[in-house]
């Protein structure tokens, strides 16, 4: 246990909160816009409610499970933070989603929207971001 609060608290201090436009090049350059028919607007609305583009983001849900970066990635079902019976569907351990190398979250991410539910298997995006107008996300960024 205190291994895994070290290590916790080592990929916190270099987590890294991205500004706006900034986090939307960086999707870009990763190829998520268009991914799996999502737009970039969707991905940048979704982190901003998950996370508030902050790498270094958690949750602790009323299940017993944690969302860790970004994303807000589940323990339960696509990461092991060795508390939280999962599945681990990413095969990654959850402090990798706490860093500023925000590779291991976007990899992660594109194997979420693959399954059934898509970008729809995050709440937040769900109810911030489904059926809007999303212009405000991307604009003034000169992508």
């Amino acid at each position: 246990m205190r291994t895994l609060v070290f290590l916790l608290l080592v990929a916190v201090a270099n987590a890294r909160v991205y500004e706006r436009c900034e986090w939307a090049r960086v999707l870009k350059s990763q190829g998520m816009d268009g991914y799996r028919g999502q737009s970039l607007a969707n991905w940048v609305c979704l982190s901003q409610w998950e996370s508030n583009y902050n790498t270094g983001a958690t949750n602790h849900n009323t299940d017993g499970s944690t969302d860790y970066g970004i994303f807000q990635i589940n323990s339960r079902w696509w990461c092991n933070d060795n508390q939280t019976p999962t599945s681990n569907a990413c095969n990654i351990n959850c402090s990798e989603l706490l860093t500023d190398d925000i590779s291991v979250a976007i990899t992660c991410a594109k194997r979420v929207v693959q399954d059934p539910s898509g970008i729809g298997a995050w709440v937040a995006w769900r109810h911030h971001c489904q059926g809007r107008d999303l212009s405000s996300y991307l604009a003034g960024c000169r992508l």
